[in-house]
């Protein structure tokens, strides 16, 4: 009974979370399917001792989907790798329930710990293409890591993280990946270049405006009406 009831609810993690999905049987093609139920069997055997028959179940996987899920990982429910060729969660990595990950991502070390080195990604985190989180710390739950960012320290609960080194750029923000997959996070470089253009153009015309009533002021001097103005620019070495 304990594989039918994780074949059905992989089936419905799929169907809820691809668009593109039109019937049950589907499931069966995804690598996501295949890959989470070659890992449910080696991790039962991994706990249990059994560690070369586990990474051999292990490799199989590897080998029909591209994606590389070591048996020593614990994966909570709801774990949904989309398309997912590239994919590598390490042995230590702890991941919650309700996580989506796309391809080419990566939960690894940096190879200079021992023990516990690879991250622990809370409940409803949803990490984009191509992004590596290196490293053993806790990704907050609700998060989003945008893609190909690198995560190189811990993120707070409900944070958006973009770029390499990956930086917060929004927090609280408490949208589900089942309910919301939009990858469309923010772009920090543009809104910088935005705000240096919108201060530049206040500057310039301040600077305008400045010179105009400069102008001004100078063009009544001329005309010998000194006393309209409240300060001689000419004192001033203007």
């Amino acid at each position: 009974m304990g594989v039918i009831r994780n074949i059905r609810e992989e089936i419905q993690i799929i169907k809820e979370r691809d668009p593109a999905i039109h019937s049950s049987m589907e499931v069966f093609l995804y690598p996501s399917f295949k890959v989470m139920m070659h890992y449910r069997i080696a991790h039962k055997l991994y706990t249990k001792g059994h560690f070369f028959l586990a990474r051999y179940i292990s490799q199989r996987g590897v080998r029909k989907t591209g994606i590389e899920i070591h048996p020593g990982a614990r994966i909570g429910k709801g774990l949904f790798i989309d398309h997912g060729n590239g994919v590598i969660i390490g042995e230590t990595a702890v991941i919650g329930d309700n996580v989506t990950i796309y391809q080419g991502v990566t939960l690894g070390g940096t190879g200079k710990e021992h023990g516990k080195r690879h991250p622990t990604v809370e409940d409803n985190v949803m990490i984009s293409a191509g992004a590596k989180v290196l490293g053993s710390f806790t990704i907050g739950a609700n998060s989003k890591i945008g893609a190909g960012s690198v995560v190189l320290s811990e993120v707070p609960p409900g944070s958006t993280v973009v770029g390499v080194p990956g930086r917060v750029v929004k927090r609280n923000d408490r949208a589900l990946p089942r309910e919301d997959l939009n990858q469309a996070l923010p772009d920090p470089v543009r809104e910088d270049i935005t705000g240096l253009m919108k201060a530049n153009t206040e500057l310039t015309n301040r600077l305008l405006a400045l010179e105009r009533e400069v102008n001004r002021l100078r063009g009544q001097e001329k005309k010998g009406k000194p006393e309209d103005t409240t300060v001689s620019f000419r004192g001033q070495g203007i």
